[in-house]
């Protein structure tokens, strides 16, 4: 496994990392005046890096593809092929994601699934691929990369720790 074919995987389905950036930038330059989009992309490659966040897309983008090959079993397939709203496993799968992050990574997820930013959106829209679990996968990575830079910014408070609690 590796970056570039995590990368490969994304772009065959349509999505490339500068546009998971640009959602990420989206989230984080409100508080950060110097971020640039490259910043966000650096920080989505960190990521996508971490082979949790790996397996959590090729698990998801696997059923997504078997979807649209009519490959499920039933009811799954019929789950799939409507996007049933109260599935959920989709969001699920996302949040292990989020989760590498913290806290800001969950509420920025939150967010992002239902504003459903650039990419987002066209993912989310019913055409002739099934992207059930892609969109939360690109979410999740957005908002994970998001909350990366956020705990690395060198301008958040820092606080003096008692050398005894």
């Amino acid at each position: 496994m590796s970056l570039a074919y995590i990368e490969s995987l994304l772009l065959s389905r349509g999505v490339r990392l500068q546009q998971i950036a640009e959602i990420a930038y989206q989230l984080q330059s409100p508080y950060q005046a110097s971020l640039t989009v490259k910043d966000c992309e650096n920080s989505v490659k960190a990521v996508l890096s971490k082979r949790e966040v790996q397996y959590a897309l090729y698990t998801g983008i696997a059923l997504d593809q078997l979807a649209e090959q009519g490959l499920l079993p039933q009811p799954l397939q019929a789950i799939m092929e409507s996007d049933e709203p109260l599935y959920g496993v989709d969001e699920t799968l996302a949040l292990g994601i989020t989760n590498v992050y913290g806290m800001i990574g969950l509420t920025s997820f939150g967010y992002l699934d239902k504003v459903k930013p650039g990419i987002l959106q066209q993912l989310n829209a019913k055409g002739n691929n099934v992207h059930v679990f892609l969109d939360d996968l690109v979410a999740g990575v957005a908002a994970a990369a998001s909350a990366r830079i956020a705990h690395q910014d060198k301008k958040a408070q820092q606080y003096d720790l008692p050398d005894r609690p």
